[in-house]
Order: structure tokens, then sequence, then C-alpha cells
């Protein structure tokens, strides 16, 4: 079973107007072959497929600690998007074309497929593709296709960050860069344990420091690339026997938090009558009212 809390990783800036040109960068980060949903499906595919869960027990600890957190990833670059489309429009008569910003906006599901929300698909509108997940069932060959999907995954957050410079799309893209880089040492770590070969030495891959990146250095000074999360189940516990020593790229020492990162509210989106969202008016809400307290 899956636990939600309803809070996000980290909190995000509320923008003073919208930027959907940026939104439509991001959902690479959302739906692309290296996105959040690709590292999310591959990771919780393996550990629902995971063969041989007690005599590897470590491993499947890893892979699933780490699937927990991309779910959280996902809904992170989801509400980012979201901010991002705040604004873009305007509440109006059908007649006065309220949705006309969306006619020039470079990725037009925002405006017609969603109410200018996340997409489940990549930057040039291509639905995610369950094709993008490897799941072998081979303990070595899945964790060095994660490793390589991580990597992957990091360099289109380099990329992404230097299309835009939105203040929300570039705070969810620093922390991913610093907790993304952790998973690619996690995968290395592993890999060692798994093979005795010091995949570790090959880091950083890409090789740019998370300290070039303005809005990844507050999360690099909370020593989030250091850690790894029991999401408070006693289970996962031995991911420590893979999650210990040397940072190999700091030297600095690696732990395991018993429990899960402390998060930020939910942004709380505001309705959209233009695009009949909700599509709930005051006559419906009163109604809607009623019967709930019917309930009570």
């Amino acid at each position: 079973m899956m636990k939600r809390v309803n809070r996000i990783a980290i909190e995000l800036p509320r923008p003073e107007h919208g930027d959907p040109n940026a939104a439509a960068a991001v959902q690479e980060l959302m739906g692309g072959k290296f996105g959040e949903m690709s590292t999310l499906n591959n990771y919780m595919f393996q550990s629902f497929n995971f063969r041989g869960k007690k005599k590897f027990k470590p491993f499947y600890d890893l892979i699933a600690s780490i699937t927990a957190e991309e779910f959280g990833h996902v809904e992170l670059v989801a509400n980012t998007i979201n901010l991002l489309s705040f604004g873009n429009t305007f509440e109006a008569d059908p007649d006065l074309a309220p949705l006309m910003n969306g006619k020039d906006a470079r990725y037009s599901l925002h405006f017609t497929t969603t109410a200018q929300t996340a997409y489940p698909g990549d930057g040039m509108g291509r639905p995610w593709n369950g094709e993008f997940v490897t799941n072998s069932g081979n303990l070595v060959a899945d964790l060095l296709h994660n490793y390589l999907l991580e990597i992957g995954a990091r360099t289109h957050k380099m990329r992404v960050y230097e299309m835009t410079t939105n203040p929300v799309a570039r705070e969810m893209i620093g922390y991913l860069l610093v907790r993304g880089g952790t998973h690619i040492i996690a995968y290395a770590k592993a890999l060692e344990v798994a093979t005795g070969v010091e995949v570790g030495k090959m880091l950083p891959v890409p090789s740019l420091d998370n300290n070039k990146f303005d809005y990844a250095k507050k999360f690099m000074a909370k020593g989030l690339y250091n850690v790894l999360y029991t999401w408070g189940e006693p289970e996962y516990r031995d991911i420590a026997r893979i999650w210990k020593g040397p940072n190999p790229e700091t030297g600095e020492p690696l732990h395991v938090i018993d429990g899960m990162p402390e998060g930020a509210p939910v942004p709380d989106f505001e309705e959209k009558p233009e695009q009949f969202a909700p599509g709930i008016d005051r006559d419906d809400y009163e109604r809607i009212l009623k019967r709930l307290m019917a309930n009570m």
C-alpha cells in the first residue's frame, strides 16, 4: 500500500504572473523520457516485481524507498506547472476570448486538454509512454539502468534550468538537482555492493557541481545530498547496509533518516471559470454544502 501525506516536498513561491512557456519547458521534467514519471514508474514496477525480496532485502529497500520519494517528485513538478499557469488567462464572457493567450503559447494542451494544469506528457505534448520503463528482473541490469536514468534526468534538469529564469521553475529544479544527484550516488553504491565495481569513481556525472546553480545552494547547505529516507517504516531500514560511508563527491558521511522530509503545504489553486473548472457556480456550491451538512 501507499501512504499519502498532504504536503509537497518543498515550499514553492507563488508567482506574481504566469509563464506559459516556462510551464511548457517544465513539462519535459514531468513526462519526458527522463522525467519524473519515468523515474517513478521504473522504480515502482521494479519494486512491485522484485524477485527475492527477503534474500536481497537491502536492494529491494533501496528501490522501494526511492520509489516513495519519486511520487513526491511527480507531485512537485505538477504543482510547479500549475503555479506557472497562474494569471495566464482572465474571467470573461466566452465571446471575449478569455483564453486568447493560449493561442500563442507553445503548449496548447495546457489550455485545451487541461484547465491550465500539468499534463502526463513531455515538453512537446507527447503522452508519457510505458516503453520508458525497464524492469528486466535482473538486479544488476536494473540497477545499472536506474543509474543511467538518473544521469539522463539530471542532464535534462540542468538544461531546463538554463531555459528559464522563472523563480518557481528554478526553485523546483534546484531541489531536484540535489535529490536526483543523491539517487545517482545511491544506485552507484548499490552497484558496487552487488558487483564490487567502484562505480562511484565515475562521479559526478554530469560533472557540473550543484553549487553552480544558485537555486540548489540552500538545499546543499541543508545536507540533502547525503540522506535517504525510510519514510518511517522499519521494514526499509536495511537501506543503511548500502547507503553508508562517504559521499563520493564530497567525502562527507552518508546517513539514513528514519522518517520523511518535512515538506510544505500543498498550494491551493484558484478556480478558473473561463476554463469551466471546477465548473460549479455559487448556486451549485450552496446545494452541495447543504447535502454535505445533512450527512454530518
